[in-house]
């Protein structure tokens, strides 16, 4: 497959294929960058690919190294890396990694050029006004599901424990490197969990009450990619399957596009479970586990647009969701409640009270209150 650029709404431009990573070097020439900050995490470093990464880049001998990304980024984490960026005087910052990664770079080009902690910054608190120019920034994901590459937000734990977004068109990557061959390593179940992140964005974007007619067609092309083409299915099954990484690095690009629309109370209760730092769960995992319960919800209100996913995946207009999606992650090999996971009903009344005031659920179509998510989880900790 050779290399392709393309530009994603106006923001940025993409370059996919195998071997898409040396072009990274003609990247950091194209924006002006001679001591980039590589933001990536030792998982990383032990599989070999920052290897891969810096031998692409060794006309740059001036790089720097941040591998302290943790699974969920804190703001500690971006503090830690603002101050790298800042002393090494660099120039330029490469995000490497998963979504984690992707969006503590995000974050920490805010950080280095903004005053001021990260919650003023935060949606909620109306930050996108205060976001002023920020590092050229690349990004290079090496899962398929985030789509953070292609987002101009990201998700940060602030020093308060509440998990925040923040969100601008400047924190939008200048230029993402989307180079399959990077995701051959990735075991099953990462792939199964990473790969339903980019499904359920998809799904919940469709499902938003907001108007765009746009985005609801890539969301519905990225799942007919992922579920009725079988790509998932085959990465998962065969992680040397370059045809079905390749997809699949496409479809999560489609759910980042997709979701401009909005998510919905799986991303909720998602976010809700992902505080916890004693469990430290997955969120694309978490992502696949909550979507029956979610949907069996949804669909009271949003039945036509069941349909279209349903045709979208390949099944029956009318066939139930919850049950479809039951019986993918078992094929994927996935928890099928929240039991598995490690969360106990103790935890609900904290995780619903979480969920309620999450972003997302703004954009849900349905409008859930406290109890209407402590329901939820109950239903979600016994789904079978």
């Amino acid at each position: 497959m050779s290399l392709g650029t393309l530009s994603i709404a106006n923001n940025g431009n993409t370059v996919y294929g195998k071997g898409a990573i040396n072009h990274l070097s003609k990247s950091l020439l194209a924006l002006g960058a001679s001591r980039p900050l590589i933001i990536t995490d030792r998982g990383i470093l032990n599989a070999g690919l920052l290897e891969k990464l810096l031998n692409s880049i060794s006309d740059f001998p001036d790089h720097s190294v941040f591998m302290d990304t943790p699974s969920n980024p804190d703001e500690a984490a971006v503090e830690a890396a603002a101050l790298k960026f800042l002393s090494k005087d660099c120039d330029a910052i490469i995000g490497f990694g998963g979504g984690s990664s992707l969006d503590l770079a995000k974050a920490t080009g805010l950080r280095a050029t903004h005053e001021g902690s990260l919650e003023r910054y935060t949606t909620q608190n109306s930050g996108v006004k205060l976001i002023g120019n920020t590092p050229p920034m690349i990004a290079i994901p090496t899962t398929a599901g985030t789509g953070s590459e292609v987002a101009r937000a990201a998700v940060i734990i602030l020093e308060n424990g509440e998990k925040r977004i923040i969100a601008s068109p400047k924190l939008m990557p200048d230029v993402a490197i989307l180079d399959p061959l990077l995701t051959i390593g990735l075991p099953p179940l990462l792939t199964a969990a990473t790969g339903m992140d980019a499904v359920t964005h998809c799904i919940e974007a469709v499902l938003s009450p907001v108007i765009n007619p746009t985005a609801e067609a890539i969301g519905l092309c990225g799942l007919s990619v992922a579920l009725r083409n079988g790509a998932l299915l085959s990465a998962v099954e065969d992680g040397s399957n370059e045809v079905a990484r390749i997809n699949m690095m496409a479809v999560s690009t489609h759910g980042a596009m997709a979701f401009s629309k909005g998510l919905g109370a799986v991303h909720a209760m998602s976010h809700a479970c992902g505080k916890n730092e004693k469990l430290r769960l997955h969120h694309g995992t978490l992502n696949a586990v909550l979507l029956p319960t979610v949907l069996r919800v949804n669909s009271t209100a949003v039945g036509e647009k069941c349909h279209s996913i349903a045709d979208a995946i390949g099944i029956p207009s009318k066939a139930d969701l919850a049950s479809y999606f039951l019986s993918l992650n078992s094929k994927l090999g996935l928890p099928s409640n929240l039991a598995e996971m490690g969360i106990v009903p103790d935890m609900v009344p904290d995780l619903a009270v979480h969920a309620s005031i999450d972003f997302c659920s703004a954009t849900n179509p349905v409008s859930l209150d406290v109890a209407d998510y402590e329901s939820l989880f109950h239903q979600a900790l016994a789904c079978r």
